[in-house]
């Protein structure tokens, strides 16, 4: 669901171009992606919709991000800062943000590892039905059939840890660890809706 911290005419546009600056940041990873400009216009066109619409000041025009290379935006959660003079714009991208073919537009890499990685990896095999695919095969099963197989990958897991087997337990964790992320998808949860559990149980200690 779109999470949205202010009301539009709360933001302090600059008097002199009408503009306010945006910072755009990949959901899950967390990492910088982009740079760009809103107007009014641009802000009110963002929020009706669920892809990010810009101001460019080269083609001094609305710009949706995408509308050339169909690479949007898609926007999950948009913030003021405390002087409501800049934006900051949680986003799944769609393809490369940057003209250039990079990820980001800083020319980094994903910030939060593999394993956010491969939570997207599943998320897309099912989208996508992939027929072939194991992960989307267990998933079509159903919540029953995918907590079933979430449960023997536990079993297995806790029978090699009370032996000495290296190699095996650490395959058992690694299958266990991938069902679990089937599961969190089949529920319609990834990684990230876990780690805010856990971060606010970490404030509260």
């Amino acid at each position: 669901m779109n999470t949205v911290n202010f009301t539009p005419e709360d933001i302090n546009f600059n008097p002199s171009t009408g503009l306010v600056p945006v910072i755009i940041q990949d959901a899950v990873s967390g990492q910088v992606l982009m740079l760009g400009y809103m107007n009014r216009e641009a802000l009110q066109q963002t929020l009706s919709s669920d892809r990010v619409t810009f101001y460019s000041r080269s083609k001094k025009r609305l710009w949706l991000k995408g509308e050339s290379s169909g690479n949007f935006l898609f926007w999950q959660h948009m913030y003021a800062d405390c002087d409501r003079d800049t934006l900051l714009i949680q986003v799944t991208p769609q393809g490369a943000t940057c003209h250039t073919g990079n990820y980001s537009c800083f020319n980094m890499d994903k910030n939060k590892g593999f394993i956010y990685q491969l939570d997207q990896i599943i998320a897309d095999k099912i989208s996508n039905n992939e027929q072939e695919s194991y992960t989307n095969s267990l998933y079509q099963k159903g919540i029953n059939k995918v907590a079933q197989k979430v449960g023997e990958e536990a079993v297995e897991l806790i029978l090699e840890a009370k032996d000495d087997n290296e190699e095996l337990f650490l395959n058992e964790a690694a299958d266990l660890l991938y069902h679990y992320l089937i599961l969190l998808k089949t529920k319609g949860y990834t990684l990230s809706h876990v780690e805010s559990v856990l971060r606010l149980r970490n404030l509260k200690q």
